[in-house]
């Protein structure tokens, strides 16, 4: 199946409308309803109750256009599957999000489920020989994919913790992974990323700041495992191995810094991981002084210049390659002992 860059554009614009339009529906839903995150927890910082299920436009969105797109083009079963394969995984991680936006699910359950989840899905890209093999071992490629799909799928819903913060992050890496699937001929991959770009964008013209609604649970879950699994899919065509290990990890840089900051700042203060508080990145560029708009370009612009990195790297070549990585590497460091260091509260 091949995808042009103008296809791509539709997709993305036809996933920019359809949740555009729908986002706002699910938004009188769950004022009808009541569900609504409630700022009844310390580490929340909103003062009004935001409504959630703004995740459900985003995941309808993303299968009626990927489907639809693949039903139009009379495309393999094949790519059906392969297609299913990503999406499937990311729909049930979505839907026990959902639950939990419902019904506020304890962490444990969630994190059982997420295991499973990225245990089904390294057994189906290792199976079927659609993800890379780092080690030559099936079953430790299947651990460090099993790892990285459950750390991924963590790291986005805790950076969803901003207005706009976590929609625009995963927009811009989607942009990023379309470029690269489309220059690499890996349309599937370009396909949904350029589809997931479209619905968020779309999305987020209702949850920039001030947000008229949030994501919740479902739409960070699903696009958390989502984007996992299409950045270990793509095969980047570097010079070397630890630039193309790079590649995947430059697209997510910001909210694996997010995380390794929020996780080690807890960890150091005794509580536990799981727990919320005002220690992620957002919350540390507010107490410097940025308004909240503000920090959140500042982390888009962040991850637009680590996606930035990842796009290069296949179109240079080996020692300039490996310059942009070790120049990646030495700022996501300094950025790491920069907000490390910073007061983890009020």
């Amino acid at each position: 199946m091949t995808i042009s860059h103008i296809q791509d554009l539709l997709l993305a614009f036809a996933a920019f409308v359809l949740v555009g339009a729908l986002t706002p529906a699910m938004r009188k839903f769950a004022i009808k309803h009541e569900v609504m995150d409630a700022p009844t927890i310390a580490h929340k910082t909103h003062k009004d109750p935001v409504p959630y299920l703004g995740g459900v436009g985003i995941i309808i969105g993303i299968l009626a256009i990927s489907f639809g797109a693949l039903i139009y083009k009379h495309s393999e079963s094949k790519n059906f599957w392969l297609a299913l394969s990503v999406l499937g995984p990311a729909l049930v991680l979505g839907l026990i999000g959902l639950w939990d936006d419902i019904k506020n699910l304890p962490p444990l359950p969630r994190f059982i489920a997420q295991t499973i989840a990225g245990v089904f899905t390294s057994a189906i890209l290792i199976s079927s020989s659609t993800v890379g093999r780092p080690t030559g071992s099936k079953t430790l490629d299947a651990i460090f994919t099993t790892i990285w799909i459950v750390g991924i799928c963590n790291s986005i819903n805790f950076f969803d913790n901003l207005d706009g913060g976590a929609a625009g992050t995963v927009a811009i890496s989607s942009i990023a992974l379309t470029i690269l699937g489309i220059n690499g001929h890996q349309y599937l991959v370009g396909g949904l990323a350029a589809v997931t770009a479209g619905a968020t964008i779309g999305f987020l013209l209702w949850n920039k700041s001030p947000a008229r609604i949030y994501m919740g649970d479902a739409g960070a879950l699903f696009l958390g495992i989502l984007i996992a699994s299409l950045t270990i899919r793509l095969h980047p065509s570097a010079e070397t191995q630890w630039t193309s290990f790079a590649t995947p990890a430059l697209l997510i840089a910001v909210p694996i810094l997010d995380t390794s900051v929020a996780v080690l700042s807890r960890l150091r203060r005794k509580i536990s991981p799981f727990q919320g508080g005002r220690d992620h990145l957002s919350h540390r560029l507010v107490r410097a002084g940025l308004e909240r708009p503000q920090a959140a370009i500042t982390l888009w612009l962040l991850s637009g210049f680590f996606a930035l990195c990842a796009v290069l790297i296949p179109i240079t070549n080996k020692m300039t390659e490996q310059f942009i990585s070790g120049i990646a590497a030495l700022i996501w460091v300094g950025l790491f002992i920069h907000f490390f260091r910073t007061p983890d509260s009020e």
